[in-house]
């Protein structure tokens, strides 16, 4: 065999390898296996982590489950009660079927929609009246920001609340700073489904797409206390310049200063409420971690690049894998979170293809291999969850006469790596642990 022939045979090894760690971990950090281990019930009594429920005690027991593991997350929790339960699923996610008792609304991500709106009038309006002697239990998960909407404002319309989605979605702020705006422009986020099932028991199940310090930003923290204020969100506003990008009905709350402050810890709701992570981005990247020490490799976790942009994460992370590889030859380099992408251009992809794009430009002849996906399956406007880049990415693109350069400045990363077989379509995982970053040398 050629010396070139070994060379790509020891790249398409590596490709099969990240491949092969980030599978293992999508495989093991699930739904079902994430309430088999944190939720129980017997003879009625329901155990979420430490907390204990009496099911046969309340009047009523309800369930609002959001985001993007709506279905799966109730789908769960029923097989784990055994129980006849009732309640609302607002998901972006199509079910292959619905759950009886469940009233589904399809909304949008990451812009809402008309059924967007719906969930949350349906779900307030389920809310209303709930007493002392009910339940609610929540099920919350990524992606609930937009799938369940209604603006504080009634002259904010749908088309206004899309316009405003686009700005914070396209603007390069951490989620963190996006979702401190979502929550004091809705009715339903920042704590304000908490206060609206107030005075029931409510107890908040999570599997988490956000840092693990900053739980209220989930689905942005419908029901939990805000940490964010007011001064927060002119801030941030004027940091991003988005006022003169937002639609008149929105900018002008700003400008007359008339947005209205979201519920704090002192609120009574929060009394009667417990909340409860059962997974997050840390569950898949410990199962990643022991995949990949099973593979052979010295396996390094690094996630300090967690909301930074794209570029200074892939400058930052190949000189990691780099050194890491020059002291101990074959190993892995973990990294979980979220890159940021600002859009100039509109083109077909998401935050992990053009962060493997962003590698692949750096790494041409290197054996390194790169793998960038989202534990969703969905990433950005494109069919894939991810893509995975290495030494022999840019002779490949040479070859099939693809502009790697030109992909890169108009975000148009999908058609590239499509173009190589180098996409992740896993289709949506009914799941949601933020993105791995998967990183091999040797």
């Amino acid at each position: 065999m050629s010396e070139s022939a070994v060379r790509d045979e020891l790249f398409h090894q590596m490709r099969k390898s990240a491949l092969g760690i980030f599978l293992q971990a999508l495989g093991e950090a699930t739904i079902p296996k994430g309430f088999a281990r944190h939720v129980h019930c017997d003879r009625g009594i329901l155990r979420v982590c430490e907390d204990l429920y009496d099911l046969n005690a309340y009047d009523r027991v309800f369930v609002v489950s959001i985001g993007k593991a709506g279905h799966t997350m109730a789908e769960a929790l029923l097989n784990e009660t055994g129980m006849p339960l009732e309640g609302i699923i607002a998901s972006s996610v199509v079910p292959p079927a619905q759950l009886r008792g469940f009233r589904y609304f399809h909304g949008g991500h990451p812009l809402p929609n008309a059924e967007s709106i719906a969930a949350a009038r349906a779900t307030l309006k389920a809310l209303q009246g709930r007493t002392s002697a009910s339940l609610v239990i929540f099920l919350v998960s990524g992606g609930g920001s937009a799938v369940i909407e209604k603006p504080i404002d009634d002259e904010i319309s749908l088309d206004d609340v899309i316009a405003t989605y686009r700005v914070l979605v396209n603007c390069g702020a951490p989620i963190a700073e996006i979702n401190a705006i979502r929550k004091h422009l809705s009715a339903v986020k920042g704590g304000r489904l908490a206060q609206a099932a107030a005075p029931a028991r409510q107890v908040s199940i999570f599997v988490s797409d956000v840092p693990d310090n900053s739980p209220d930003a989930l689905a942005s923290g419908p029901t939990m206390a805000d940490s964010t204020s007011v001064e927060d969100c002119g801030r941030i506003a004027a940091q991003y310049n988005m006022l003169p990008q937002l639609p008149p009905s929105v900018r002008e709350l700003f400008e007359r200063h008339a947005i209205d402050e979201t519920p704090k810890s002192d609120d009574a709701a929060f009394l009667i409420s417990r909340w409860w992570t059962i997974l997050s981005n840390q569950t898949a990247i410990e199962e990643a971690c022991a995949a990949a020490e099973h593979d052979g490799f010295v396996v390094k976790i690094d996630n300090s690049c967690d909301d930074w942009d794209y570029e200074k994460a892939a400058s930052y992370l190949l000189d990691r894998i780099r050194n890491l590889r020059n002291e101990f030859g074959r190993v892995c380099l973990i990294s979980g979170g979220e890159v940021t992408v600002k859009l100039t251009r509109e083109g077909t992809g998401g935050r992990n293809q053009q962060f493997a794009l962003a590698c692949a430009a750096r790494i041409g002849g290197e054996n390194i291999t790169v793998l960038s996906a989202g534990t969703d399956g969905i990433d950005g406007n494109s069919p894939a969850a991810g893509a995975i880049a290495d030494g022999s990415t840019q002779e490949r693109a040479r070859e099939k006469c693809l502009d790697l350069q030109s992909a890169l400045r108009n975000f148009d990363s999908f058609p590239f790596f499509s173009a190589l077989g180098d996409t992740i379509e896993t289709g949506p995982t009914g799941n949601n642990l933020r993105d791995l970053r998967i990183l091999l040398a040797y």
